[in-house]
């Protein structure tokens, strides 16, 4: 049933990086009035371009989180089938 899951998994993955990105370009807009340097934009100082990196990072993974999860739980409610990984039961060794 997991492959069912694919075409779902798949555009939220679009979803979630278009979204992403364009969140994170309104976050930077909010700290600076430039564009976002990269690795090799030569007028960047080093603090910039790490801070950039770790802005984006971070808002690409909590979106791409977020949209994963609400997919999931779209799938589950169509077709009554968790399409991932079930919490796994405590151990009654304690």
């Amino acid at each position: 049933m997991k492959i069912l899951y694919k075409p779902f998994a798949i555009i939220a993955g679009i979803i979630s990086s278009r979204l992403g990105h364009s969140l994170f370009k309104q976050l930077w807009a909010t700290i600076d009035e430039d564009e976002p340097p990269g690795p090799r934009t030569a007028e960047a100082n080093m603090t910039k371009v790490i801070g950039a990196a770790a802005l984006e990072a971070a808002t690409m993974a909590s979106v791409a989180a977020a949209i994963d999860h609400a997919s999931a739980k779209w799938f589950q409610h169509l077709t009554g089938i968790w399409p991932g990984d079930k919490r796994a039961e405590e151990s009654d060794e304690h």
